[in-house]
C-alpha cells in the first residue's frame, strides 16, 4: 500500500472513531430535572421561560398549532422578539401547515426555518428525503431546556373531534451540564436547514469540545446507559441528552433501550403509541420476559385503523414470552416513555417504529437514579391499571379472518417501511 493511500485510510479510521466517540450517551451530573405530563403545565412552564429570556430563545417541534394552545405560545415568542431576544423556531413542512402565524412571526423578526418543507409545494419529499423532524425542543438563553413527546398544540385537539380527555403526554425541563447538548442538536439542526451548508464538521467538533469538557471538570458519567446505576459507579442522578439524526446518531435511541432492556433483572415499564419495533429491540423484550423481568408494555390505540391492525400480530411472541401487554383507549396515548428497574427512565419524541428509530429526527433524554423516575413510574402504571389488558388465551383463540387480517396489516406495514426506509428497519 502506498504512503498517500495509508494517510488516506487512517484519515478516513480516525474520522469513524472521532463519529463513534461523539455518537455515545453520555451521562452528567449536577442536573435539574422536572417532569411534565400534561401540555397544560408544560405550556405554561415554557411560556414563563420565554416572557424572561433575555438573549436567545430556540424552539424546534414537529406539529406547532394555531390553537388554545399555540396561540399563547406564539404570542410569548413574539414578545421576545421584539424586546430584543433573538427567538428561532424550527417547524416540520409536513407536521406544520402554513400557518398565518408565520407572517406574525417574520413581522416580529422572528427566525424561522422549516425542516424538509417539499418541493413543488408538497411536504411529503424534500432535500431530506422522506425524513421529518419529531422532535421537541426548547432552549432559553442557552440555561433551561425542554424536551419530551408534546406537540405545540391543544391537549384535547383531535382530527375526529375534541378529546374527553387530555392526551397522555410527557415532557421534561432541564436545567444544568445537560443543556449543552440539547443547544449542541439546535445548533446543528438549525444550520442543516442552511440551504448549503455542511454543519456536521463543526456538530463533531462540538460534541467532542462537549465530553473533553464534562471529563476535566469530572461531571460526566460513564457513557452506558444501564439500568443499575451502582454497576457503573454512578453514585449520583445523571441525565444524558440523545438526538438521533440520519447522520451521526442514527441508532443511538434503539441503542440506548437496548442497553437498558438487556440489564434489567425486575421490571420494564414501557409506553408507547406506535409499537411497531423492529427485531432486535422485539428480541430484548422477549429475551427479559424469558429471564423473569416483569415486562409490561402500554399501547396506544385508536389513532391510526391501520397500526391498531398491525400491531395486534407482534402480541404472540410477547404474551408467549410472558410479558404483560395493555391496549389504552381512555384518550390519545401519545407518551413515549419507559422505566426500567425504577432507575433508568426515558422521555421523548421517539415512538418505537420504522419511521421514528430508523428515518426521522428525534430526542428523547434518558434519567438514571433521578426522583422523577419515581412520578413517571407511577403514571405509567396508573394508565396500566386503566387499560384493558390483554387476555393470552383470548387472543390466541381469535378467529381466523381476525388473524388474517392482522397479519396482512403488519406484512404490509413491514413492507412499506423497508422500501422508505431503504431496508434499514428489519
Amino acid at each position: 500500500m502506498s504512503t498517500r493511500a495509508a494517510r488516506r485510510l487512517a484519515r478516513i479510521g480516525a474520522a469513524l472513531v472521532s463519529r463513534r466517540r461523539a455518537a455515545r450517551l453520555a451521562f452528567t451530573a449536577g442536573n435539574h430535572v422536572r417532569l411534565f405530563s400534561s401540555g397544560t403545565d408544560y405550556f405554561a412552564a415554557l411560556i414563563a421561560q420565554v416572557d424572561a429570556a433575555k438573549e436567545s430563545v430556540v424552539l424546534e417541534t414537529y406539529i406547532f398549532c394555531d390553537d388554545d394552545a399555540g396561540r399563547p405560545v406564539s404570542d410569548a415568542l413574539i414578545r421576545a422578539a421584539r424586546r430584543g431576544v433573538r427567538v428561532r423556531v424550527m417547524t416540520d413542512g409536513l407536521g406544520t401547515a402554513r400557518l398565518a402565524l408565520f407572517d406574525e412571526w417574520r413581522a416580529a423578526g422572528i427566525e424561522h426555518r422549516i425542516y424538509n418543507a417539499g418541493w413543488l409545494g408538497f411536504g411529503l419529499l424534500g432535500r431530506f428525503g422522506l425524513s421529518r423532524t419529531h422532535r421537541k425542543l426548547a432552549l432559553v438563553d442557552e440555561h433551561v431546556a425542554f424536551c419530551g413527546g408534546i406537540n405545540i398544540v391543544d391537549d384535547f385537539a383531535s382530527p375526529g373531534g375534541r378529546l374527553a380527555r387530555a392526551r397522555w403526554d410527557f415532557a421534561v425541563e432541564l436545567t444544568g451540564p445537560v443543556v449543552p447538548r440539547v443547544s449542541a442538536a439546535l445548533d446543528t439542526q438549525w444550520r442543516r436547514l442552511e440551504l448549503g451548508h455542511r454543519p456536521y464538521a463543526a456538530s463533531m467538533s462540538r460534541a467532542r469540545e462537549l465530553r473533553a469538557q464534562a471529563t476535566s471538570t469530572g461531571a460526566s458519567a460513564p457513557s452506558h446507559s444501564s439500568p443499575n446505576a451502582s454497576e457503573h459507579a454512578l453514585k449520583a442522578p445523571s441525565v444524558a441528552f440523545i438526538a438521533r439524526d440520519n447522520f451521526v446518531n442514527r441508532r443511538a435511541i434503539e441503542k440506548a433501550y437496548l442497553v437498558a432492556i438487556g440489564r434489567a433483572r425486575h421490571e420494564i415499564l414501557l409506553a408507547n403509541p406506535y409499537f411497531v419495533p423492529g427485531r432486535k429491540l422485539r428480541r430484548a423484550l422477549v429475551a427479559a420476559a424469558r429471564r423473569g423481568v416483569d415486562v409490561r408494555l402500554l399501547i396506544g390505540r385508536k389513532e391510526f385503523l391501520a397500526l391498531d391492525r398491525a400491531v395486534p400480530y407482534l402480541y404472540r411472541t410477547f404474551l408467549g414470552a410472558g410479558a404483560k401487554i395493555s391496549e389504552y383507549e381512555k384518550t390519545v396515548l401519545h407518551g413515549k416513555v419507559a422505566v426500567v428497574d425504577s432507575n433508568w427512565a426515558t422521555v421523548g419524541s421517539s415512538n418505537l417504529d420504522a419511521l421514528s428509530l430508523v428515518l426521522n429526527n428525534e430526542a428523547n433524554v434518558v434519567l438514571i437514579e433521578h426522583a422523577e423516575i419515581g412520578r413517571l413510574r407511577e403514571a405509567i402504571l396508573a394508565a396500566f391499571a386503566e387499560a384493558r389488558p390483554i387476555d393470552p388465551a383470548r387472543y390466541a383463540a381469535r378467529p381466523w379472518p381476525e388473524r388474517l387480517t392482522s397479519w396482512l396489516a403488519y406484512a404490509a406495514y413491514r413492507a412499506v417501511m423497508k422500501l422508505l426506509t431503504v431496508g434499514g428497519y428489519d
